[in-house]
């Protein structure tokens, strides 16, 4: 009798910490995904000073533009900086999908400016900034959508019975997704210049 106990007693030790140890797995993959994000968006604030930079000598009336796409990318670089301390967090997210929205509405709004700037349009320096953002915003709605994949498995597992009772027992915290506000955040910026 006491060894069926034992068995017993075993085979739910053994449970409990194949629970826990896909719950880690979990939880890893979906820090692993941000980790994505973050080298994407990374990427993406290294190319704004560039582009600011290219466009701030031709559009010299242009500084209040200029100046707000710096202070949205600060705020973005900031917001991403508190979200990789704690990816998942669910006011970390929140604040950096805020941050990446005033940046896709500041750069939306440089693209619009530009287009009355024929110079800055045919600049090639110019050209191949926008082309490289451009790709770096597919490259960033990607990880995100890996990302989030990754947190919905996650919030799966940690929620759904058994594995919700070794969660519980081993604070396993509910993970957010990284959530876009405004629909101009669902597309890439879309940049054109000399297509014509």
């Amino acid at each position: 009798m006491s060894w069926v106990i034992l068995a017993l007693v075993v085979g739910l030790v053994l449970w409990a910490v194949g629970i826990y140890n896909g719950l880690v797995m979990a939880r890893n993959a979906y820090k692993n995904a941000f980790a994505q994000i973050d080298v994407q968006l990374t990427r993406r604030y290294d190319l704004i000073p560039n582009l600011v930079e290219v466009a701030r000598k031709y559009m010299a009336h242009e500084a209040g533009t200029l100046e707000a796409v710096v202070q949205a990318r600060n705020a973005a670089v900031n917001g991403l900086g508190q979200a990789k301390g704690n990816p998942g967090d669910p006011e970390a997210m929140r604040q950096l999908a805020g941050a990446e929205n005033q940046l896709t509405g500041a750069l939306g709004r440089l693209f619009a400016l530009s287009e009355a700037y024929p110079d800055l349009k045919a600049n090639q320096t110019m050209m191949q900034l926008s082309e490289e953002l451009t790709s770096t915003e597919n490259k960033v709605a990607f990880a995100r959508q890996s990302y989030n994949d990754a947190v919905m498995n996650y919030n799966n597992k940690r929620e759904m019975f058994p594995s919700s009772v070794v969660a519980n027992m081993f604070a396993f915290q509910s993970a957010s997704l990284l959530e876009i506000e405004a629909e101009h955040m669902r597309q890439a910026v879309r940049v054109d210049f000399g297509a014509s």
